[in-house]
């Protein structure tokens, strides 16, 4: 223990901190049960994405992008009476695509229900 001296000569004990077995159980369970609680969120959370080996229900043809064409000149070849715009939405999200570009050589696979 150590003796503080207070003013007008008063002193008082004052008593170091010590770390009980119970003080250390408590501690260590604080600072594990967060990493408990992520752990298990993470586990429960990585059974949303599965993957198959059966494919989609929907039959598909593939078109290669020729050399200069867009994919607005491939959406009007596939389905000449629908709104371009729509058949590229399709397109994009079908092909897994970033964006609408497209390049010479690539392959993107047409649903029949677009043609």
């Amino acid at each position: 223990m150590s003796t503080v001296v207070m003013g007008h000569g008063y002193s008082a004990t004052v008593p170091r901190l010590r770390l009980t077995s119970r003080g250390r159980g408590v501690l260590t369970f604080l600072a594990a049960a967060p990493l408990v609680v992520a752990a298990l969120l993470f586990a429960l959370n990585g059974g949303v994405a599965t993957a198959s080996l059966t494919g989609s229900d929907e039959p598909f043809q593939y078109v290669t992008v020729a050399a200069g064409q867009t994919m607005w000149q491939i959406a009007e070849e596939i389905a000449p009476r629908s709104d371009p715009r729509d058949v590229i939405a399709q397109l994009v999200q079908f092909n897994q695509l970033s964006g609408p570009d497209v390049y010479a050589g690539q392959e993107l696979a047409i649903p029949t229900s677009l043609r």
